[in-house]
């Protein structure tokens, strides 16, 4: 699962996207190695009593990615294999589904969520910046919708709380540890 670029980080001194955006790739790009290149055996790895598999994890993210910024900040409705999923009897279905899947199927869910997000936020951005309002999940007030900046906000959150189950997890699973991929370069480019 590994996604060869800079995982540098935002720029030192860049505007507000460039450091929201920055900050969200280099979470994506710690997490996808974190997870990457293991077997059944590794993505369903746990350590102690907790049930959470770098699998689940991956599955989880995947829709995380797919839910905020195709649905939420688009308001379009999810894709497969989400738009299937009975939620209100089985919310967390993407953590457990995840032990029916091989690695090549939750590797290729992850990345086509991110490329869908990816698209969905430079539409957002190319439409009002980071101000844009989100188009589903507020209520019934739209003074209450989040913006797209507090969307990433809280999917940067996401991703750091969760490498750092990755990290955990694989680290008791074969010993792979360290803050950045080794040799990694993560250029980072505002969407135009």
């Amino acid at each position: 699962m590994t996604d060869n670029r800079d995982i540098s980080g935002p720029p030192a001194a860049g505007d507000e996207v460039a450091t929201l955006l920055g900050s969200l790739e280099r979470q994506r790009a710690t997490f996808a190695w974190k997870v990457g290149g293991l077997d059944e055996k590794g993505l369903s790895a746990k350590v102690g009593v907790s049930t959470i598999t770098l699998g689940g994890l991956v599955k989880h993210l995947a829709f995380i990615e797919d839910f905020k910024f195709t649905t939420m900040l688009l308001g379009e409705d999810l894709v497969a294999p989400w738009d299937a999923v009975d939620w209100e009897h089985d919310a967390g279905w993407p953590w457990h589904s995840a032990a029916d899947d091989s690695p090549e199927v939750l590797y290729a869910l992850w990345h086509g969520a991110v490329a869908r997000s990816r698209a969905s936020i430079a539409q957002a951005l190319a439409k009002g910046g980071l101000d844009v309002r989100i188009e589903y999940g507020y209520g019934d007030d739209p003074d209450e919708a989040l913006s797209l900046r507090r969307l990433l906000v809280d999917i940067i959150e996401e991703y750091a709380r969760h490498a750092g189950h990755a990290d955990l997890i694989r680290e008791a699973f074969d010993g792979v540890v360290g803050e950045d991929p080794p040799g990694a370069v993560y250029p980072y480019e505002p969407p135009a």
